[in-house]
């Protein structure tokens, strides 16, 4: 194969999130190793990004589950594959891969997806729509956990299934990355009195986050000289974050337990904080707090379901707790609190050891473009090299 390889990702918005960074992660390292990389989207606030790695951007309306619109995407998508002689389709949602999947018949295109979540299954007509995302010539799965869900669920080969955990940037989530001006800007904005333990939970403020759960662990903590901040926009939810509200007014916990909309340097906040807290009480697909919190050499309580069994090490790198169980958390906490500094700096180094060797950006888009790699070569022959030779040959 002689012409340049061309990918077309297709998420329904650009904005934050993981499923976004990744899609964002693989562009710019698909310009990299010498291929076009091109993401179709809705659009959103990081299509700048696309453009600062080199990646092209194109305007759909992928993001609507309305069934008309998803017609229309069939046509559209098909467009775009032919006029841009696309060789594979990334798609990382389920909506849009019902219009991909139908878009590559009788083109050259090869139909890959990502599943980024355990998707709810109430129904045979929620099975059915789920199960767009099953029907990749690969799929990628972010977790072991959401592996062994496509396989439970859905009448996918296993062959077909590429286990690929998310990474993050190191050089952004490090603690030599963050300078003590960042730290002294965002305790003022905070209002961390000087020297007190920080107990910090980021996540949107959803309910199966289990910021209630984390309310009540901090009533049992019942220590006055820690302080709890939880990060997160409520999206539109103003009724449960003023429920949250209340609930920290009747267990007494006001200027203790403080929620904070939204933060643009989570670097620092993971290095002011003493313990990083995930409390969902649904499994998570992945999870990526606990990752960034052990880049940062940060201690981690995280519940004991889903992705986060795989990212953190029980017991080396953090905790690992039981789905809403406010007494167990708060047992996790007090003892991660009482560690010395020694015991600290082992842990932190254990921990940034442990996702420098499994959860890096780099790994991730390795592993990535190995996968297209296959599919080209199953298309093409044995002629296109290999993905890490496309990155040397880009370097």
């Amino acid at each position: 194969m002689t012409k340049q390889p061309v990918i077309l990702q297709i998420i329904p918005e650009l904005s934050a999130g993981g499923a976004e960074q990744g899609c964002i992660d693989i562009a710019a390292e698909l310009v990299r190793a010498g291929s076009r990389a091109i993401v179709a989207s809705n659009g959103g606030t990081r299509i700048h990004e696309l453009a600062r790695a080199g990646a092209e951007h194109i305007n759909l309306p992928v993001h609507s589950k309305n069934p008309v619109t998803m017609y229309k995407n069939i046509k559209r998508l098909r467009k775009v594959i032919e006029d841009s002689g696309v060789d594979i389709v990334h798609v990382r949602s389920r909506a849009p891969a019902w219009s991909a999947l139908r878009a590559c018949k009788g083109t050259q295109a090869v139909f890959m997806t990502t599943c980024h979540a355990p998707y709810n299954i109430s129904g045979r007509a929620k099975r059915f729509y789920n199960s767009a995302i099953a029907k990749g010539k690969r799929v990628i799965a972010i977790s072991n956990y959401v592996a062994e869900y496509l396989k439970k669920n859905y009448k996918i080969d296993p062959r077909d299934i590429r286990v690929i955990h998310r990474g993050i940037a190191l050089e952004k989530f490090h603690p030599t990355a963050v300078k003590a001006t960042q730290l002294i800007q965002l305790t003022n904005d905070w209002r961390i009195p000087d020297g007190a333990p920080v107990v910090m939970m980021p996540g949107r403020l959803t309910r199966w986050k289990g910021h209630h759960v984390l309310i009540d662990a901090m009533t049992r903590l019942d220590r006055k000289d820690v302080v709890c901040v939880m990060i997160g926009s409520d999206q539109g939810r103003s009724a449960y974050r003023e429920e949250l509200e209340k609930a920290i007014t009747e267990k007494g916990l006001e200027g203790r337990v403080r929620i904070v909309d939204h933060c643009n340097d989570m670097p620092a906040a993971y290095m002011l904080a003493t313990i990083v807290v995930s409390a969902s009480t649904d499994p998570e697909g992945f999870g990526r707090i606990p990752v960034e919190a052990q880049a940062m050499g940060r201690p981690i309580v995280a519940t004991d379901h889903g992705g986060a069994q795989e990212t953190i090490l029980r017991g080396e790198t953090g905790w690992l707790v039981p789905p809403n169980d406010p007494a167990a958390l708060c047992a996790a906490i007090r003892e991660a609190l009482q560690l010395k500094p020694q015991q600290r700096a082992v842990l932190a180094t254990r921990a940034m050891n442990h996702v420098a060797q499994n959860f890096t950006r780099e790994k991730m888009a390795d592993e990535t473009l190995n996968v297209y790699a296959e599919l080209l070569e199953e298309k093409y022959g044995r002629d296109l090299p290999r993905a890490g030779a496309l990155k040397d040959a880009a370097e």
